[in-house]
């Protein structure tokens, strides 16, 4: 299906006939996006601090590492997001001929629209993130090379990009999920559709937090987080997109180990690692994802994650930074899930899991557990080389979340965010709860119940987020200790590591570090992370990068269509 692009197929007169030809060019919008994963991967992450070239790789992926990119960067150049961005004008404005000529009821039509018009204002972010200054344009253009032409086509500064981004997205008058049954969310050979679609709240999300409109980026993550507390009140309703625990290990996705305290005992069959392995239509891949795309071997586009990553079958051409190592190897675990929090094994097992060696050679993992097998380093078939692309999970929305109410002087919520939940950041001193484990003196989106009296607690409560565990205690790592002074900055710079910790080579590291760097008017937050990187692996230029990142006009590619 992904491998439909209608405007190849069909005469435009044949195209958009009705409903299911709108749903081909939804798929064949998708289909072309899957084009960009692998440079959406090195460009928010190559250019950050926790992966690195290898031997393998060419001039162009070790200019992106160095902050040494040239105009003729294969890598650098945008026409590969604005094909998709002018493929979305065009169906977009079709969409609107064919709802004016009932060929789209209105809620088939404001369904399909809205997903075009968000997925477009997605690479739109990441254009403004990557270069900076970048045209904005909503209408149909026959080529890329018209975009060329500076006079009708003005490059719009990051801001004010932000400012058309949210106001046009605001104004879109579908924000849901595709409804279950429709043509658009049903199951195809295995995998259910609703996944590989945008979220729109995520989306409006991100949009406000980079423009530093904390209240309402919290509000629709709010939105995103509160997906499963509807209807029956089952693991669901307490645990989806809300980072709370269950009995099943395949679905709460802890790091555990079957002895507490012994390294050799960790399970690795199932638990945390186990989310980029399972199969997208397991209730536990469910719960944690929010937006991912699969590979399919017998589907077009290939994969590219295996020739990126692997260096069995592929072409091992990145892997992870020692500096992005170190951090894993500088965390401190506990002996046990639950308080008292008694330090243990003095390393982050989710490093264990993210990458490992291969022959002697560091291999980034999370996105080869679907084509190496874990027991022996050896794919199945060295030719089926299915996947799945990350773009987006429950840990990234909490993460976010944390990272506004924080901006707003929610140190606390923020904290017990990420560190040992919402109810351990509110401890209760007695068994009588009412008081405490909640944010219900908050106003709206910062107002959690996280109530749990126990089994014998009275009054009794089990509310809505008694489940939240925190990103760390989920890892089974000590909580992050906050100085009184400078909480804000203490735990935004808590935040962003621990994203690092959590979700390294999701896509998310150089937004991240960008996005700090801006807010703060402080280059050095992320040029002497780039150097730390730099000089740890041994990378020439180490300082000249460093000094080039000192000055803001360099955080952004060179803009040549």
């Amino acid at each position: 299906m992904f491998d439909i692009k209608p405007e190849d197929e069909l005469d435009v007169s044949d195209m958009y006939r009705n409903v299911y030809d709108a749903d081909a060019a939804v798929i064949g919008i998708y289909g072309q996006f899957m084009g960009l994963a692998e440079r959406y991967i090195l460009l928010n992450e190559l250019r950050g601090d926790m992966l690195e070239y290898t031997d393998n790789a060419d001039r162009y992926l070790r200019q992106l590492s160095t902050h040494s990119v040239t105009p003729d960067n294969p890598w650098a150049s945008p026409r590969p997001f604005y094909e998709v961005i002018l493929n979305c004008n065009d169906v977009l404005k079709h969409f609107a001929i064919m709802h004016q000529e009932n060929k789209l009821q209105d809620a088939e039509y404001i369904q399909r629209y809205s997903d075009v018009a968000c997925m477009r204002a997605f690479l739109y972010l990441q254009l403004g993130i990557h270069y900076g200054e970048v045209p904005y344009v909503t209408s149909p253009l026959e080529t890329v090379d018209a975009l060329k032409d500076a006079g009708n086509f003005p490059r719009l500064s990051f801001n004010v990009l932000l400012d058309s981004l949210i106001s046009a997205t605001e104004a879109l008058p579908y924000k849901e999920e595709y409804p279950s049954g429709t043509t658009l969310n049903i199951t195809v050979d295995g995998y259910p559709t609703n996944k590989w679609f945008i979220n729109k709240r995520c989306l409006l999300g991100d949009l406000h937090l980079w423009k530093g409109n904390y209240v309402q980026a919290a509000s629709w993550y709010r939105e995103v987080m509160e997906t499963g507390t509807a209807g029956t009140v089952n693991g669901s309703y307490f645990s989806m997109y809300k980072l709370g625990w269950d009995s099943n290990g395949d679905i709460d996705h802890y790091i555990r180990y079957s002895r507490d305290g012994d390294e050799t005992s960790l399970i690795t069959n199932s638990e945390w690692r186990i989310m980029f392995e399972q199969a997208m239509n397991t209730e536990g891949f469910r719960r944690e994802w929010v937006w991912a795309i699969p590979f399919d071997h017998k589907f077009k586009p290939a994969n590219p994650f295996v020739k990126l990553f692997s260096p069995v079958g592929g072409d091992y051409l990145v892997k992870p930074s020692q500096s992005a190592i170190d951090n894993w190897n500088s965390q401190q675990q506990r002996t046990r899930s639950s308080a008292p929090q008694i330090p243990g094994q003095p390393y982050d097992a989710r490093g264990l899991f993210t990458w490992r060696e291969i022959g002697g050679q560091p291999v980034v993992m999370k996105y080869l557990y679907n084509y190496l097998n874990y027991n022996t380093n050896l794919p199945a078939d060295i030719l089926q080389r299915s996947g799945k692309w990350f773009l987006f999970r429950q840990t990234h929305l909490h993460m976010r979340f944390a990272e506004a109410a924080n901006r707003t002087g929610r140190h606390r919520l923020a904290w017990g965010l990420f560190n040992s939940g919402i109810g351990g950041a509110y401890p209760a001193p007695t068994s009588n709860v009412t008081d405490y484990q909640n944010t219900l003196f908050e106003p709206y989106p910062f107002n959690f119940d996280a109530r749990n009296s126990g089994s014998n607690g009275i009054p009794y409560y089990r509310s809505d987020w008694y489940r939240n565990i925190g990103i760390r205690a989920r890892a089974n790592l000590v909580s992050l200790q906050i100085p009184a002074a400078d909480s804000l900055l203490q735990i935004e710079d808590g935040l962003i590591n621990e994203t690092a910790l959590e979700n390294g080579y999701e896509g998310t590291r150089w937004p991240d570090l960008l996005r700090i760097a801006l807010r703060r008017n402080d280059p050095s937050f992320l040029a002497d992370k780039i150097y730390e990187k730099l000089q740890k692996d041994g990378v020439p230029g180490a300082a000249d990068a460093r000094a080039k990142l000192m000055n803001q006009d360099n955080w952004y590619l060179p803009f040549d269509l």
